[in-house]
């Protein structure tokens, strides 16, 4: 972990004590470790102590004004490569997931896009609590990863799931996660990725237009993960309500054709395109320079089929590997098969999609196939599933592209 920034949040809990050793722990693989000491969690360790370990004054109040008067908690939440919270109490769990900002430690959390890890310890009625283990579902599918609990005795006189685990594993575990995001910085190295992303809208006369509920959040999602994965990325995105990755390269369209001539613009030296675009698969025949009045009881609008980008991409000599999306609200296995064989694609992403399911949604599950293959991924947030498909893309695009020793 040489040179990692790692923010401690220590909350309170009787396993608070054994955090000076975590801190050690830390430092003696190479983290560069600033704690965040909670007020609860000062009534088991002192302030004294851990600045001692660590060789950072400690951070305990969201209102210090001298820290603040820098906005020091986006400081903090800028700075820092990985947040463990050790010990996580049911509290701060409860807080985490339900957004709050009650404090210095909850507000840099939700102000990170650090990845952000938490060593539970609790009695083990508490964490067998179904509201408990409900906010650790919530948390665990907003990509939050969790160490332990331990099963043993307890403060309380009682055994069980629910001690924290060691210093020395969780350091081990950490540095494991750490290493894991490096691997994943070189995924892509030197590779340009091509991403489409959001609805487009047909437009009806000035004031109207065709379009669907995509919200770009997944496509967006797989842009910031394939950049973090050394990829130069170049996003195509429709109309969404969302702020381009950073470091991404970000070409605004609004219609399906308008989606078409950018992707094609842009094609040259790409190494993998994914469609994750929810692209109208028609377009208004004859649009209206002015405004349509209400007249008639009923009216019809001629549609025209749009080209199709996934297929003209598909085609291209030498084109790039190409992975679709396929968003169904029934029967996904044999329509995203279907759409893969027909377009002659290297890969397709399935999901079901309806009512609170898939699109504008902060999660999603889905099904991956490819010729010969296909994976599974649960319900989770989509930052950490994009991180999964990237890999899988990564793995795959390798394998095509090895040389055939047969």
């Amino acid at each position: 972990m040489n040179s990692k920034k790692i923010v401690l949040g220590i909350s309170g809990g009787i396993a608070a004590y054994k955090t000076p050793e975590l801190v050690r722990r830390l430092r003696d693989r190479g983290a560069d470790v600033q704690v965040v000491l909670t007020r609860s969690a000062r009534e088991f360790v002192t302030a004294t102590a851990l600045q001692a370990v660590s060789g950072r004054p400690v951070r305990t109040n969201l209102w210090d004004r001298e820290a603040e008067a820098a906005m020091g908690h986006i400081e903090l939440a800028r700075w820092a490569d990985l947040v463990l919270i050790a010990p996580a109490t049911a509290e701060v769990m409860a807080k985490l997931a339900a957004g709050s900002a009650a404090d210095l430690l909850t507000t840099l959390c939700l102000a990170t896009e650090a990845p952000l890890v938490l060593a539970p310890a609790m009695n083990h009625v508490m964490w067998a609590n179904p509201a408990v283990q409900e906010n650790r579902n919530k948390l665990e599918r907003r990509g939050i990863r969790f160490l332990g609990p331990a099963v043993g005795d307890q403060a309380c006189g009682e055994t069980g799931p629910g001690r924290m685990l060691e210093p020395g594993d969780i350091a081990a575990a950490v540095l494991e996660l750490t290493a894991d995001r490096d691997s994943q910085r070189s995924l892509l190295a030197g590779k340009t990725v091509m991403i489409t992303a959001g609805p487009t809208r047909e437009a009806i006369d000035p004031v109207r237009f065709i379009s669907n509920r995509s919200s770009g959040k997944m496509g967006y999602a797989l842009a910031a993960a394939a950049s973090h994965a050394g990829a130069r990325v170049i996003l195509i995105a429709g109309p969404v309500a969302i702020a381009a990755p950073k470091g991404v390269e970000c070409v605004n369209v609004e219609s399906a054709r308008d989606m078409f001539a950018a992707t094609h613009a842009h094609i040259d030296n790409v190494d993998i395109f994914v469609g994750a675009a929810a692209i109208a698969d028609y377009h208004v025949a004859d649009i209206k320079s002015d405004k349509i009045k209400k007249s008639a009881e009923r009216m019809s609008i001629d549609l025209v089929r749009n080209p199709d980008i996934l297929s003209s991409v598909a085609q291209l000599p030498g084109g790039p590997f190409t992975v679709g999306f396929a968003a169904e609200t029934n029967s996904l296995r044999e329509y995203a098969v279907g759409k893969l064989e027909s377009k002659n694609i290297d890969m397709i992403v399935g999901n079901l999609v309806g009512r609170n399911l898939g699109f504008d949604t902060d999660e999603n599950a889905v099904e991956v196939f490819w010729p010969g293959g296909q994976r599974t991924y649960p319900m989770m947030n989509k930052k950490a599933l994009a991180e999964r498909l990237v890999a899988l893309i990564a793995e795959r695009y390798g394998e095509s592209r090895a040389p055939d020793t047969a």
